[in-house]
């Protein structure tokens, strides 16, 4: 991938134009961080880790 081919785009953006969405669907479901990672890092998302670390986290609600 040409050097900031993906600034100002949002990670599903980066993900859709690069033909990883589905790819990264499928790793999210299998809850494959190793993958994840991978797949941010070629987007050239600059903390993969963390961004794999949140997307797999569980969802947190807000209970009164």
């Amino acid at each position: 991938m040409e050097s900031g081919q993906f600034d100002g785009m949002t990670v599903n953006e980066r993900l859709f134009s690069a033909g990883l969405l589905e790819t990264f669907d499928v790793a999210v479901g299998r809850r494959d961080r190793d993958t994840l990672i991978a797949i941010l890092s070629e987007v050239a998302l600059v903390d993969a880790e963390t961004t794999a670390d949140s997307v797999l986290a569980p969802p947190h609600r807000n209970v009164p």
